[in-house]
């Protein structure tokens, strides 16, 4: 059930000075600075795990805000939301509190890589955010600014050549001492916006940079690595001046899917939700781009940006002559503006106007906030420990775009995991690895920390070796009950619906698996389905429920006594008996693979046009390093496990071919 105390938020808001003259006098567990997607997390999770945490934002009023797009999750990154929820996060119970129109993508290929999204309402997710954040017990929130780390000597006992004690606050504030500090500086850290050719410190519009004092202290003091990348983001566009009769209307799905396993249904009801809306660039738009280049200095740097979310500026100049999608969604139920996906842009803000009225259903379109640019600092997350630990620095963790990340989903993850592994240290408990083959996290970090970035890294489901079992729909069996067992971040009434789901799923499998009949008597009982006439042995309903026209609920009706019972499962059914061979078989192939990495890689090999399933990323790559053997390849950073079977495979098949030439 959905149930806010949204009075809360009020009462903290008035009384948060009161807590912030107190302090200087307490030592912390965790301090959490930056109150972004990261940083909630971060501070949620080490409270969670019992550690006294202070967040430190700049302002309390932004906490939980959706500085970019409006929506959460996708293909990949929804993924990563139900995995944090599975772990007592809070962004998937916002996202079910502030959605205003839901959608499984992906739905045409199998369930393991759909991916559940929501567009939000702003103001509804912020809310609910700093509600949370606020009547967190174990949480104290502050409004500040960070100048400094307090560093000192290692414990010689631990790994590390430093010791991180706490902060000092900026403009006099004084010192903050800790056990565990937590860096989730997004796009603030020595962060600087550009529009046009005019550019000015920060990492959001509207709010001040974080201080200079913080890149000098990771720099030259800790002596890390620390890179440069950029983002951006669209001008907002006033709803009442876009003719929507010239675009595609996209509705949302008639049954929202919640993201929380607490949840059985979203705040907003189905008829309550609202469309999106389709149109594309033209050759005007093209042509804007190229006139405006010579005043677009953010566009015209080397500073990496995200490949797979990239300004309108850089999809023209990669790929001329070509028409571009752009979404425009809504930014809220009562809002008057919409968010144009597609369109992040950096010129000025009069060839801004000029470009989006070249585009269907915008002639006529009027600007409320023009788009911008962003540039930031990174630290090189090669340097971190799989628990997102400082390898240099104890009690230094990092989490979000500081680590190389894009994305609102990522970030989150990040902290979550960044936080409870602060608490965790805090409270001399031993940090924690979540391992690539158990989780979507865990592919995540392991590929930040084992490979590295080159560019922003945003999660996708190919990233994945072991997709079919890491899904969205079965979180929580893969992390709930380690989250309370293993963890300690997830509470009771969590922890005992899991292990009522766990029960009812397996008992439900054995009763399917009681069932078995030939192939005749299932057409007599569900009628024709496709099974072939000529199989000779007997069916089990687990079997039978893999069928595409087989539905738990048919087989139910034709057995009620023995599976009504798990009514309530029918969905999750249907993916458990769809993907159980598919996971064997899998597991089998990476066995192979990590068997074969000697296997030599021909020289001769065309990346750029092999035909097996390769990302145009992966492809660059590979073309690029030119590795001689599987393991080799393996190590490049930015290659996926996947990548590796689909080389596997191809391998073998041109040896098996080329032996069969010889042969002739």
């Amino acid at each position: 059930m959905l149930v806010r105390r949204l009075y809360v938020l009020r009462k903290s808001l008035s009384t948060c000075g009161v807590q912030a003259a107190d302090i200087h006098t307490q030592l912390y567990d965790v301090i959490v600075v930056g109150g972004g997607h990261a940083g909630t997390e971060a501070a949620a999770a080490a409270s969670r795990v019992g550690a006294n945490t202070l967040l430190i934002t700049q302002k309390i009023q932004t906490i939980g805000a959706l500085s970019c797009n409006p929506s959460l999750g996708g293909v990949g990154k929804g993924h990563l939301v139900k995995e944090i929820d599975a772990l007592d996060g809070v962004m998937g119970r916002a996202g079910d509190w502030a959605g205003i129109h839901y959608s499984i993508l992906n739905r045409s290929k199998g369930p393991a890589v759909w991916g559940p999204r929501a567009q939000l309402d702003r103001q509804r997710y912020r809310h609910f955010i700093q509600s949370e954040l606020l009547s967190t017990p174990m949480l104290t929130v502050i409004e500040g600014s960070v100048e400094d780390l307090l560093v000192s000597v290692a414990d010689p006992e631990k790994p590390g050549r430093y010791q991180i004690d706490g902060i000092r606050l900026a403009h006099g504030g004084g010192e903050v001492h800790s056990r565990s500090v937590v860096l989730t500086t997004g796009t603030f850290l020595s962060g600087s916006l550009f529009m046009g050719q005019n550019s000015s410190p920060g990492g959001r519009m509207g709010d001040p940079p974080s201080c200079a004092g913080l890149s000098y202290s990771l720099k030259e003091i800790l002596g890390l690595k620390v890179g440069r990348l950029r983002t951006g983001t669209p001008p907002r566009i006033l709803k009442d001046t876009i003719d929507f009769s010239l675009t595609d209307i996209r509705l949302p799905d008639s049954k929202p899917t919640p993201f929380s396993f607490m949840n059985t249904h979203t705040h907003c009801k189905p008829e309550e939700q609202l469309p999106c809306y389709l149109t594309r660039t033209t050759a005007g738009v093209e042509r804007m781009v190229r006139e405006s280049f010579q005043n677009n200095s953010h566009i015209q740097q080397d500073t990496k940006g995200p490949r797979y979310c990239p300004s309108i500026e850089s999809k023209v100049l990669r790929f001329p002559g070509r028409q571009h999608q752009v979404w425009l969604e809504p930014e809220g139920l009562t809002s008057d503006l919409m968010y144009p996906q597609g369109l992040s842009m950096t010129m000025p803000p009069d060839k801004q106007l000029c470009l989006i009225r070249e585009i269907p259903g915008l002639q006529r379109a009027e600007i409320q906030t023009p788009g911008y640019g962003v540039q930031y600092d990174f630290v090189c997350p090669t340097q971190l420990f799989p628990w997102l630990q400082v390898k240099s620095a104890q009690g230094l963790f990092l989490a979000g775009q500081i680590n190389g990340t894009t994305g609102y989903e990522e970030a989150a993850a990040q902290g979550l995991w960044a936080g409870l592994n602060a608490g965790r240290t805090s409270l001399s408990l031993r940090p924690l690895s979540l391992s690539r083959t158990h989780s979507y996290i865990g592919v995540l970090i392991d590929d930040l920390v084992g490979r590295g970035v080159t560019e922003p890294y945003r999660m996708f489901t190919s990233r994945a070796e072991f997709r079919t079992s890491l899904r969205p729909d079965n979180a929580d069996l893969r992390l709930t009950l380690r989250g309370f067992e293993e963890m300690g971040c997830v509470s009771e009434q969590r922890y005992t619906e899991a292990l009522h789901v766990r029960k009812s799923l397996n008992e439900a499998l054995s009763a399917l698996q009681s069932v078995s009949m030939s192939a005749s008597r299932w057409r007599d009982k569900l009628g024709d389905f496709n099974i072939s006439e000529t199989k000779s042995t007997n069916l089990n309903g687990e079997e039978v429920l893999q069928y595409k026209k087989v539905s738990f609920q048919m087989l139910a009706a034709a057995f009620p006594e023995i599976l009504s019972p798990y009514l309530e499962f029918s969905e999750r059914l249907k993916v458990e008996a769809l993907y159980r061979p598919h996971c064997e078989k899998q597991k089998r192939e990476m066995e192979r693979m990590q068997a074969e990495e000697s296997l030599c890689l021909p020289q001769d090999i065309d990346y750029l046009t092999l035909p097996v399933s390769l990302s145009q990323e992966v492809r660059e790559i590979l073309d690029s390093a030119r590795p001689n053997t599987l393991g080799a390849a393996t190590r490049l950073p930015g290659i996926t496990p996947a990548a590796i079977v689909h080389l596997l495979n191809y391998v073998h098949r041109d040896k098996h071919r080329n032996h069969g030439t010889k042969l002739l």
